[in-house]
């Protein structure tokens, strides 16, 4: 892809073609909140108060992990402002929503709306942008990382999908907390302390065993489920000078109950064509997006989307190409190359050194195609 073009570029061309009632919020979404904060709270009860065998713990667990999963994505639905407008209504359901994943609403549209919406997979102002060659040289930690096996990598990153959204959130929390006024730090903080708090106490109250399935647990298959898709929006896309979500995104297909169920977030591209419509119309953007640019839209299968991810690297290089650095291999990116029906990676010849000052022996070099 050559040329970019920006969000409200494509915005206005698809807009005269959808009903008015597409931009309007739609409060019937807070019924499926309802209905799985009915089931989450049904859930802990019994945990708590019953002694069943492990196996039902479990499978109350598995119940308790996707419940919190679908509150995260309302909650992301709802602090983009499609469900209420009022913005004391839309931070309060939206605490509630993401109260399981611990994340606080005034931190996640500082984060999410403000930062990542507004500068998708720019390397340097996307909090969420995977590094590129040049940052990889530069991080202690990251060169470290990059010593291990590409295989064994793979199985980690994978394995770390029950964490990564709850450790990326503690990390946004100190990334832009000196962003936020003075007046709105406390705030910032509170929102986040108290659903920490609130599980942490249910420790004390529970006990551990009860506790690991009320909470430890489901919190990493809520992780899993979230971060599934989160790392198909935009992981197989490439770095982009321009904001061109048909460049940046990638929308992911899976079965219409998991869509119902998931409140439409595989629609990513969508989304970030029109991040305050309700994702319950974003079927009928797609409609438009595949007519009128078919061969800029990307979509593909969730599990070959994750298969992709396994199996290519995750550190860019000249912005549109995947490299691992340890064996000098370079794929490319959707709309680049990238093929993620027959993955192919062809090598590149050491040419020069990216810099003698901070880069130890590994990653002294940069990557020329032959």
């Amino acid at each position: 892809m050559k040329e970019f073009y920006t969000f409200g570029w494509y915005a206005s061309k698809i807009s005269p073609h959808l009903p008015k009632k597409v931009f309007q919020p739609v409060p019937s979404r807070l019924f499926g909140g309802l209905a799985y904060l009915i089931i989450a709270i049904s859930c802990l009860v019994v945990i708590s108060l019953l002694n069943l065998h492990l196996l039902w713990n479990f499978l109350i667990s598995v119940v308790l992990g996707f419940s919190f999963a679908g509150l995260g994505f309302l909650g992301h639905e709802i602090l983009h402002g499609t469900v209420v407008r009022r913005p004391w209504l839309r931070d309060f359901l939206g605490a509630i929503a993401f109260w399981p994943l611990c994340t606080g609403p005034k931190l996640w549209r500082k984060w999410h709306n403000s930062s990542h919406h507004v500068h998708t997979q720019d390397e340097e102002l996307d909090p969420d942008a995977w590094p590129s060659l040049e940052k990889l040289a530069k991080s202690r930690l990251l060169r470290w990382v990059y010593r291990i096996p590409f295989a064994i990598r793979a199985f980690f990153a994978f394995s770390a999908l029950t964490i990564t959204f709850t450790l990326h959130s503690i990390r946004m929390l100190f990334y832009f907390f000196k962003d936020f006024e003075p007046k709105n730090r406390k705030v910032v903080f509170w929102q986040f302390l108290l659903p920490w708090a609130t599980w942490i106490g249910l420790l004390f109250v529970i006990g551990f065993e009860k506790w690991l399935f009320a909470f430890f647990l489901p919190l990493l298959i809520g992780n899993f489920i979230v971060m599934s898709y989160i790392s198909t929006n935009h992981r197989l896309n490439p770095l982009v000078p321009v904001n061109d979500p048909l460049a940046n995104s990638l929308s992911v297909t899976v079965p219409k109950w998991i869509d119902v169920l998931h409140f439409n977030f595989s629609y990513h591209t969508e989304h970030h064509l029109f991040p305050t419509m309700s994702s319950k119309y974003y079927p009928l953007v797609k409609e438009h997006l595949k007519k009128m640019w078919p061969e800029r839209y990307h979509e593909m299968p969730m599990g070959k989307a994750l298969a992709a991810l396994w199996k290519t690297p995750r550190v860019y290089y000249q912005q549109r190409e995947l490299i691992e650095p340890r064996q000098g291999n370079i794929c490319g990116t959707l709309g680049n190359g990238l093929d993620p029906t027959r993955i192919q990676h062809r090598k590149v010849e050491v040419e020069q050194e990216l810099s003698h000052n901070f880069v130890d022996s590994a990653f002294k070099k940069v990557v020329k195609h032959k």
